[in-house]
């Protein structure tokens, strides 16, 4: 029984993407060629790898050990022939990335956008995706989160600046309410609330001389987007804590007013963080020392 490298890296398309459209726009082929090609695997193998629906793709427990086995082994591969990028002198290349929207927003694509302007052979895929998840099982290079745990078989950088959260709300919110002098105030009025992809609501974190509170915030309307939540306090549904960066210009507007700024101190900013590997693609060590300069 031969398996040809080509048809393993079909399947690990359809396995990364869990999606057949998906997996044949990566690899330039149609959906109808890439069932036929994933049919011919399954044939030579004698065993089922993929179990399609017309709404879903999932594998099946053979086909999950081996993209597990076979994902390192092609990892090795990429690493190899990026390796020859130093041959020729300059990066080259895809990069993909995955970050959460705000990470995305404010920090990585700012960076990407002058790093391409440096590097013409290398391009950028970046994939907005706010829950945590297996990287290199999902065939990305590196990821840019705000304060995440890294696993231990992960390298962070910080790059960026420090942030500092802002809880904020309109003019007219604060017509008939009260303006809170401390976290405990935010008990008694109504706040946007944020649910992690996880499912977990999150507990507005604040600071001041030593003192740490993380407050269960109330209120009618929940989100996990923190630009709809500042959608929502533009129209006047509540308070929203959100990234400082996000609401600047609507501060200075006067459409928002800031609350409790002095309990929202800086933070450590975002982290770029990436597989520890013997050798580091040439395109990803050149972002790497790109992210970590100074702009100019």
């Amino acid at each position: 029984m031969r398996i040809d490298p080509s048809d393993l890296a079909t399947f690990l398309a359809i396995a990364r993407h869990r999606s057949f459209r998906a997996a044949a726009t990566e690899l330039g082929v149609t959906p109808s060629a890439l069932s036929h090609a994933l049919r011919n695997v399954e044939e030579r193998l004698g065993l089922r790898l993929v179990n399609r629906t017309t709404r879903s793709v999932a594998l099946t427990e053979a086909g999950e050990r081996l993209f597990a086995r076979i994902t390192p082994a092609f990892r090795d591969i990429d690493d190899a022939l990026e390796d020859l990028n130093n041959f020729r002198g300059k990066p080259a290349g895809t990069l993909r990335f995955t970050a959460a929207r705000q990470s995305a927003q404010l920090v990585l694509l700012p960076i990407v956008t002058r790093f391409l302007k440096s590097f013409p052979d290398v391009s950028v895929e970046i994939v907005i995706n706010d829950a945590l998840i297996d990287m290199v099982a999902a065939g990305f290079d590196a990821g840019v989160r705000f304060g995440e745990t890294i696993a231990a078989d992960m390298i962070a950088v910080p790059i960026g600046p420090r942030h500092r959260f802002a809880v904020v709300g309109t003019p007219g919110f604060f017509k008939s309410r009260k303006p809170p002098t401390t976290p405990r105030d935010l008990k008694g009025l109504p706040c946007i609330r944020y649910r992690f992809t996880s499912g977990a609501l999150y507990h507005w974190e604040f600071e001041r001389g030593g003192i740490e509170l993380a407050i269960d915030v109330a209120g009618p309307l929940t989100m996990n987007d923190q630009d709809l939540m500042v959608d929502a306090a533009l129209d006047g549904a509540g308070l929203a804590y959100v990234f400082e960066a996000q609401v600047e210009a609507l501060l200075a507007k006067r459409k928002l007013v800031r609350v409790l700024a002095d309990w929202c101190p800086a933070y450590p900013g975002f982290f770029l963080y990436y597989p520890s590997r013997r050798q580091l693609p040439a395109a990803l060590r050149a972002f790497v020392d790109f992210a970590r300069a100074p702009a100019k």
